[in-house]
């Protein structure tokens, strides 16, 4: 049997090195070794076949099950809530950009004359913008 460092002492230094490796990651989205996008593009057969291979084994639901309630609760806690406003803070510019369009969709809409509370024309309303919304998403898709 190969000598092997106890859990505790690699977990130690993977969390120690780890913490101090942000200028390394920095870096290395700076200076890529390659073109990220073009890479990324060039793998795309590869990703649809580890996804594809991924959902015949179930994977997804077997990482579920093997979390549990209680370890997504824990993380999501643990990291959420700093992320949640950083990341809301740095995204209102993209929100923007990405919601534009389908709020001209919204404003462009035409409904149906609206019915007695309960009445159910109502829901026309809704379908007719759902069906706006969803013609838009679509065509961005097929860009």
């Amino acid at each position: 049997m190969p000598p092997v460092k106890s859990l505790d002492k690699i977990s130690e230094k993977w969390a120690r090195v780890a913490a101090v490796s942000q200028p390394d990651y920095v870096d290395g989205i700076q200076n890529p070794r390659a073109d990220w996008a073009q890479q990324t593009v060039a793998a795309a057969a590869n990703y649809n076949s580890g996804v594809q291979k991924a959902i015949q084994e179930k994977r997804f639901e077997k990482g579920v099950t093997s979390a549990g309630t209680s370890k997504w609760q824990e993380r999501s806690l643990a990291v959420g809530p700093d992320r949640w406003l950083q990341g809301i803070t740095l995204s209102r510019n993209a929100y923007e950009t990405g919601f534009a369009p389908f709020r001209q969709v919204i404003e462009r809409v035409v409904l149906p004359p609206r019915g007695p509370k309960g009445d159910p024309k109502n829901i026309q309303r809704v379908a007719v913008l759902a069906d706006a919304l969803h013609k838009e998403k679509l065509a961005r898709l097929s860009q």
